[in-house]
């Protein structure tokens, strides 16, 4: 990977504490060694880079490395009939009590070879690469036996050796009881969760453990039985708390210092304090708001006021967020949940890196990964004004340009 500056370019470093956005203008970038060497004004670019090869960006708008940090985008089948079946006027939970929803797509996972799923994931993801994106987050889930629940983590592992782009996995073996367990959801958890769970950190295929707390999933206390286990391990916890109700998915999370939960419509206040104490992030996902046409609201005003931190993702899935687009995320969080694009375009970078517990990106400075995006446009708002509309310029993975 070539050492070099990036020149005539206005950073949005997305850095706290100063400017909106971290903006700097007539701004440069130091490359070295796959790192952010400096990062200001180029009239104070050190010494030390001077002889560095220099790529004039022509004024174009530089930002981090765009970040989905919730993504199913590993399964098989589709559900386009259940899309239908909505909009004839069924809910999400009688689609799913009907033996529809999750269970459906876990019907055609099981059915998929990893070079199925690995073949059908690789479109969805470049859609999202040519949009910037340098790190994704990948949820089993659609397997809820022992062996497809590896091979989905397997066929994970597999895109980032097939593209490039960072990919952290989380292990989703609490999303939903499967036909053969329906009415037993304590023994699915103890006889096929918790063994899947320890047979994938032993293979090393998983890097967080998620849940789904929900009447129509899984109870509290079943949840707390997954994350015991994830701690013994050492591994970091998020969960899908609040989406159709308050079950206290959230503060339970928080409990357990879960690295994020998401969803979050029916968050009700002690669930956004639990989260403010254990800097748990907030993970909103406006695809499902709008697929599932939700009229409840996520308590933004309040997350913001208590200061928990808010992230955005596209929730790619089959189901309820068929969304390959973090520029149209971006867009749906300010139209539909009222963010500032300022707050939105953190949400996929700054703190949707903070939602994985990566430390080593989503802002542009000094140490941290040369993962960047450069775009062709004046000011980093546009990103969430267009609608359908993609300004990437060019992108660079760990200081290599990508096409």
């Amino acid at each position: 990977m070539p050492d070099l500056i990036l020149t005539n370019a206005t950073l949005a470093t997305m850095q706290e504490g100063g400017a909106p956005y971290g903006l700097v203008e007539n701004g440069a970038v130091a490359l070295r060694e796959g790192r952010i060497a400096f990062a200001g004004p180029a009239a104070a670019l050190p010494a030390e880079h001077a002889r560095l090869p220099v790529q004039d960006l022509g004024g174009r708008l530089l930002t981090p490395g765009l970040i989905d940090c919730h993504t199913h985008i590993v399964f098989g089948g589709d559900r386009a009939r259940e899309f239908e079946m909505r909009l004839e006027g069924a809910s999400y939970e009688e689609v799913a009590r009907a033996g529809g929803g999750i269970v459906s797509s876990v019907r055609a996972t099981r059915e998929a070879s990893e070079e199925a799923l690995v073949a059908a994931a690789l479109p969805r993801l470049d859609a999202l690469l040519a949009e910037g994106l340098t790190l994704i987050e990948v949820k089993s889930g659609y397997g809820l036996d022992i062996e497809t629940e590896l091979r989905m983590l397997r066929a994970a592992r597999q895109l980032e050796r097939l593209r490039p782009v960072r990919v952290l996995t989380s292990f989703l073996g609490a999303h939903a009881v499967p036909a053969e367990y329906k009415g037993r959801s304590g023994a699915y958890i103890d006889e096929v969760c918790l063994p899947a769970l320890r047979a994938a950190h032993a293979e090393a295929l998983v890097d967080a453990v998620d849940g789904f707390c929900e009447g129509i999933a899984f109870s509290p206390e079943e949840i707390g039985r997954v994350f015991d286990t994830a701690r013994a391990l050492g591994l970091p916890v998020k969960l899908h708390a609040e989406q159709l109700s308050d079950l206290g998915g959230a503060a339970l999370a928080a409990r357990h210092g879960a690295l994020s939960a998401d969803h979050l419509e029916y968050l009700g206040e002690e669930g956004i304090a639990a989260m403010a104490a254990a800097g748990t992030v907030a993970v909103l996902l406006p695809g499902a708001f709008y697929t599932l046409r939700e009229t409840k609201l996520p308590p933004v005003a309040g997350l913001r006021a208590a200061g928990v931190p808010i992230a955005l993702a596209t929730d790619c899935n089959p189901g309820t967020s068929p969304l390959t687009s973090l520029l149209l995320t971006l867009n749906m969080g300010c139209t539909l949940f009222r963010l500032t694009p300022e707050e939105a375009l953190a949400g996929i970078t700054r703190e949707a890196a903070r939602a994985l517990g990566a430390t080593d990106c989503g802002m542009i400075a000094p140490g941290l990964r040369a993962d960047l995006v450069a775009w062709n446009v004046a000011h980093p708002a546009e990103l969430a004004y267009r609608i359908g509309f993609n300004p990437a310029h060019a992108r660079w993975f760990g200081g290599l340009e990508c096409s």
